[in-house]
């Protein structure tokens, strides 16, 4: 969502100083929430500021400064679960990230995990116990 504009946010606050309405009304005049106003209001009283705070960077963007490193994991082990890949990036980057943000990076990237095991891979002790592991989640 879009920040609301400096110019908007010094009318609410003249108006507010101006004793013209009450917080609620002002809410209603300027087509903005009683939330928004009262927050502004407070920011203003306690720091003076009124502009908008910058917005943190989501996880995603921050798994995208390791995309690299992402890609590499990904390739050398291609059948590992999102919680296993979510393990090893925190390991080798520190960043730490959900499994759903982990997903959806994959996804944007089309960084495809392999779905089907060759017979080989399909009778090692590890992806047995992933098998079990998984269907006793889903019963």
């Amino acid at each position: 969502m879009k920040s609301y504009s400096i110019d908007l946010r010094q009318k609410i606050i003249e108006a507010y100083q101006n004793q013209e309405e009450s917080q609620r009304q002002l809410a209603k005049r300027f087509k903005v929430s009683l939330s928004f106003i009262q927050i502004l209001l407070k920011r203003y009283r306690e720091s003076g500021e009124i502009a908008a705070r910058s917005r943190g960077k989501g996880f995603a963007r921050r798994l995208a400064e390791h995309t690299q490193t992402v890609e590499r994991l990904v390739a050398e082990k291609n059948d590992a679960t999102l919680e296993e890949l979510q393990e090893a990036i925190a390991l080798e980057t520190g960043v730490k990230s959900s499994i759903t943000n982990i997903c959806r990076f994959l996804q944007q990237r089309r960084l495809n995990r392999k779905k089907t095991l060759k017979s080989s891979q399909a009778a090692t002790e590890r992806v047995q116990k992933l098998r079990v592991d998984q269907r006793l989640k889903n019963w």
